[in-house]
């Protein structure tokens, strides 16, 4: 029988995640009193733990797009530490991007992949329905990753901290939320 405690994994999996989402605003509301490096070093350090835990059947490519991001933070901190604070989230962005991206080039799409964890003889619509939804998925992430870079370019550290932390994340909330009502109605048996 399997406990209903959850394991370190599972545990250090969300912390994770909570690290990353409270990130963009511990930046903004700690840069007058914490050094840049500091934050390069935390943003490096949560590189680093989802490199070391990644359990997906993509964990390879995973790896080599987040040790890539490492380097670029870290050659960036070598340039302008302060710039380097604000490109975790989009190394992140740019990662996501990637994978979903590539899914579409060697199938199945990542979409696809999750879904068959629920329905594994998935007919060719759903398929294809998958790969359109992988598509808006990397198109997000790019975008994501470009309005992130320009208001880090910017020097506007209130906008990239309100858009990094929130926006972004509301964003696909609602890119979420309209693909399940959008499924909803795909799936829903035509009335004659």
């Amino acid at each position: 029988m399997r406990s209903l405690k959850p394991d370190r994994r599972s545990l250090g999996a969300a912390a994770l995640v909570a690290a990353s989402l409270a990130y963009p605003g511990l930046v903004y509301a700690g840069r007058d009193w914490v050094p840049p490096l500091a934050f390069v070093a935390a943003a490096l350090m949560m590189l680093a733990l989802r490199f070391a835990t990644l359990r997906t059947e993509e964990a390879r490519l995973w790896r080599t797009l987040l040790a890539a991001a490492a380097v670029t933070v870290a050659l960036i901190a070598a340039l302008d530490a302060a710039l380097a604070v604000k490109v975790y989230p989009v190394a992140l962005s740019l990662a996501a991007a990637a994978v979903f991206g590539l899914s579409l080039r060697h199938p199945p799409s990542v979409i696809e992949r999750i879904a068959r964890r629920m329905e594994p003889d998935l007919p060719p619509e759903g398929q294809l329905y998958c790969r359109k939804v992988t598509l808006v998925w990397t198109v997000w992430f790019v975008i994501n990753a470009l309005v992130a870079s320009a208001l880090a370019l910017a020097g506007r550290d209130e906008l990239w901290a309100l858009w990094t932390g929130l926006l972004a994340y509301a964003v696909m909330g609602l890119l979420f939320g309209g693909e399940m009502i959008v499924r909803r109605r795909a799936r829903r048996p035509a009335v004659a």
